[in-house]
């Protein structure tokens, strides 16, 4: 048992989603089996406001964990304390989930290091248990308990990919940047910009998109146009807006800084 109060991790305003395709539904149903979900696409473009909206539509507790490769097991399963009173047991937010039955997030998890990861798998199978080795516990996990992962496969590696021993617990769902209404629809609720800024701020992203590859890792994500945006609405002129928040986060290159910033002048010039 836990002494968390599952409600301090509910979700209780509507986060904004857009649905693009089918993904709500068959989220659902994976859900309805408790099978572990892995999301893959690139940064930005809504796989964690996916999770969040689908926690809120489900009614259940979403404990979010930002991966980074300094993390360890003990980061997500827990560790004892030393206080005043003595050693005491702290749960990570893996065991806390499992627990209370909440949706475990784990966020870019290829940024975690292998030997961390693995200490899900228990948690994605049949077994859905998670052993707590230093205190001698085995939690059974909460029936509403459900692992959620993301990453870009744009970003993988040799160094940086996850197991087939992990990959091969999840059902897997890839997101993309929206279409372009899509996009422009979400950029102006998001943003406060009318369709026609928005559409702009959109077809610049799509030009830096077909960059990909090309001198760019990453094309501009849908978040970067909801910041240029809010800066438009908020009152900075368009070029300093898109300077501030597309062209300037993406590249420290000059010659691709010119190209982005040729792209900015052909629809805000």
């Amino acid at each position: 048992m836990s002494d968390v109060d599952p409600q301090q991790f509910l979700i209780h305003r509507e986060p904004y989603y857009r649905s693009v395709a089918d993904e709500i539904t068959c989220y659902e149903a994976a859900y309805d089996v408790r099978m572990p979900v892995m999301l893959k696409g690139p940064t930005g473009c809504g796989k964690s406001r996916f999770v969040e909206y689908m926690a809120w539509r489900l009614k259940k507790p979403l404990i979010t964990v930002a991966c980074n490769e300094d993390m360890t097991a003990s980061d997500l399963v827990g560790r004892f304390l030393l206080d005043i009173n003595g050693t005491r047991w702290q749960d990570g937010p893996l065991t806390t989930a499992a627990r209370i039955g909440a949706i475990c997030y784990l966020d870019e998890v290829v940024e975690a290091r292998q030997d961390t990861t693995v200490v899900i798998h228990p948690l994605t199978d049949h077994r859905r248990e998670l052993p707590l080795e230093k205190k001698g516990e085995l939690v059974k996990a909460h029936p509403d308990f459900q692992v959620v992962i993301s990453y870009n496969p744009g970003y993988q590696s040799m160094m940086k990919d996850l197991k087939q021993s992990t990959k091969q617990r999840f059902g897997a769902m890839t997101f993309d940047y929206p279409t372009v209404e899509i996009e422009q629809e979400i950029v102006a609720h998001e943003s406060g910009v009318d369709v026609a800024m928005a559409d702009k701020l959109v077809q610049v992203a799509q030009r830096s998109r077909n960059l990909k590859g090309h001198g760019l890792d990453e094309g501009m994500s849908t978040r970067l146009l909801i910041y240029a945006g809010q800066l438009i609405a908020k009152g900075i002129e368009p070029q300093a807006a898109c300077q501030m928040a597309l062209v300037e986060p993406l590249t420290d290159d000059p010659d691709m800084r010119d190209t982005l910033e040729a792209a900015v002048q052909t629809f805000f010039g």
